[in-house]
């Protein structure tokens, strides 16, 4: 039986290191670069959130650094471990156990409870769940009292506090969220960035997010930015107002 990659024995201050990365899509004409060479590191125990104008290849980013894309070259490490290097089922081991993701949509299963929706994962890799984790990110996630629900009886905030306990629960070396607030109310989407600001601080959760969204990236420890593939702005400690003068520049 096959056993998912290890994560590294001596840990290293970053969760994701990336070097070098490039991704060339092939076009019936020019050849679409949507990396070109990027170099960036990503700390344990940090809320990073990847912006950019729209092509700027944020979303490539995250899913090659995922392990959902393979870069045309270039390198990406998860702890110790070289996705590049992996087959398609150690790669689908390391996405399982090792890698949370939280999307736009929410990919709830609209029979199931939320405690259900939360221990799915889990209950398909045959991984026991600890009881003292999962009561930790009901609690900060706020679902103690919807755990019997349905999808269906959830508002859209609330569903997507599940699919963000479900990414939780494992205990994920790394969280990619992308675009996690897209189909949010301005209300609902605080609340999401704020939980996922509060796994950071209360269970040391490594967080790395996709967004549009100022206000959205303002909730983040750092924020990197993108232009034509490549890495041209890192700013520590935003505001929204930091992060749109810095989106007015690139697209000037």
């Amino acid at each position: 039986m096959s056993t998912p990659p290890s994560a590294a024995e001596a840990p290293t201050p970053y969760a994701v290191v990336v070097q070098g990365l490039t991704k060339v899509y092939p076009t019936g004409g020019e050849p679409v670069r949507a990396l070109d060479g990027v170099d960036v590191s990503f700390a344990r125990g940090a809320f990073t959130a990847i912006m950019g104008p729209s092509g700027s290849g944020k979303s490539t980013l995250m899913h090659c650094m995922a392990g959902l894309d393979t870069p045309t070259s270039g390198s990406v490490r998860l702890g110790s471990t070289e996705l590049t290097s992996l087959d398609d089922k150690r790669l689908t081991l390391l996405r399982r156990d090792r890698i949370g993701f939280v999307f736009q949509s929410f990919n709830l299963l609209p029979m199931l409870t939320a405690r259900q929706n939360i221990l799915l994962p889990a209950q398909i890799a045959g991984r026991p769940v600890d009881p003292e984790r999962f009561a930790h990110v009901v609690k900060v996630t706020g679902l103690a009292d919807r755990l019997d629900h349905l999808p269906a009886k959830l508002s859209g905030g609330q569903q997507q506090r599940v699919a963000v306990a479900r990414a939780l629960v494992g205990g994920p070396e790394v969280l990619y969220a992308d675009e996690p607030t897209g189909n949010l109310d301005s209300r609902s989407g605080a609340e999401v960035l704020s939980f996922l600001r509060d796994s950071v601080r209360d269970l040391e959760q490594t967080v790395v997010m996709v967004t549009h969204d100022p206000i959205a990236a303002s909730y983040a420890d750092r924020v990197v930015f993108l232009r034509d593939g490549r890495l041209v702005d890192d700013v520590a400690h935003p505001t929204a107002q930091d992060v749109l003068d810095r989106l007015a520049a690139l697209e000037g």
